[in-house]
């Protein structure tokens, strides 16, 4: 795998590819807090932007409630997190922070006099999005999933993510319907046999992927279902236009090891900065 960009750029982990990757984050987080609130409207979703940042509410214990970029897409002041502050604390929310080291230690000083307190660990990766060889795949199709295979990608998301934690259920499944109806996401399946098993999504803004939600159901996994479904959104990627691809995972989890396997590479290890009291 190649570390340059279709421009023939080398690529860098630097600020100007934390930009690009934090606001790619962002935009997808706001367009599920937009497709939220457009299918469930008594949930209050909805996002504004500030001071760069994509600031976001999708109910008060969802992980999509927090900024993105803070401090890297926009200059960060006293008075600009004073906004943002209070756009959670009005909704009745914890003020949360994806925090980019790249923002700088005076982002950082500024959280710490306010008395936030990190509670999260995640890796940030990246790779080149580059064409992808046709492999034999056997037995395995991966297709778009559409309006008709509502049920279906369903299904296959809340099995997938609740075989551990059942008591997920409820979320997962209304999770999956709104990822299947927000904008500029493509949400993909993988079968095998013609049975469905597998389910990952690819967010696209402005030259990046963004690969989420991938899963498979327990009695298919180790079928080779996560490979297809990598392979057929990294050609989706290529087709479209993207020349960067990203994931984020736990810092130093098993689903960044298979981000390595699968070429990406460390971009910078992000922490979520809280403030203990909301408001």
């Amino acid at each position: 795998m190649s570390l340059y960009d279709s421009s023939g750029m080398m690529l860098f982990s630097d600020c100007e590819l934390a930009k690009r990757l934090e606001s790619a984050e962002g935009h997808a987080c706001a367009q599920f807090a937009r497709a939220h609130g457009r299918l469930f409207p008594d949930s209050g979703a909805e996002s504004i932007r500030h001071a760069g940042a994509y600031v976001v509410f999708d109910g008060i214990d969802s992980p999509v409630t927090q900024s993105f970029g803070l401090g890297i897409l926009g200059e960060l002041s006293p008075a600009s997190l004073d906004v943002i502050e209070r756009f959670f604390f009005e909704r009745r929310a914890h003020a949360d922070h994806e925090v980019s080291p790249l923002a700088g230690v005076g982002v950082l000083r500024l959280l710490c006099e306010r008395e936030y307190e990190p509670v999260e660990i995640s890796s940030v990766l990246y790779r080149p999005v580059e064409r992808v060889a046709v492999t034999e795949r056997g037995k395995i199709r991966v297709r778009i999933a559409g309006p008709p295979d509502e049920e279906l990608w369903a299904d296959i998301n809340t099995r997938a993510w609740t075989h551990e934690h059942p008591e997920l259920r409820d979320f997962i499944r209304q999770t999956a319907t709104i990822s299947l109806a927000r904008e500029h996401t493509t949400c993909f399946l993988a079968e095998i046999d013609d049975r469905a098993g597998a389910a990952g999504t690819l967010c696209l803004h402005e030259g990046v992927a963004l690969f989420a939600g991938a899963a498979t159901v327990p009695e298919l996994r180790r079928q080779g279902l996560q490979r297809a479904l990598f392979e057929e959104r990294l050609r989706y990627a290529f087709d479209q236009g993207c020349d960067l691809a990203m994931v984020v995972t736990e810092a130093g989890g098993d689903s960044q090891r298979n981000a390595e396997r699968a070429g990406f590479r460390i971009a910078y290890t992000r922490t979520k900065w809280r403030l203990p009291h909301c408001g």
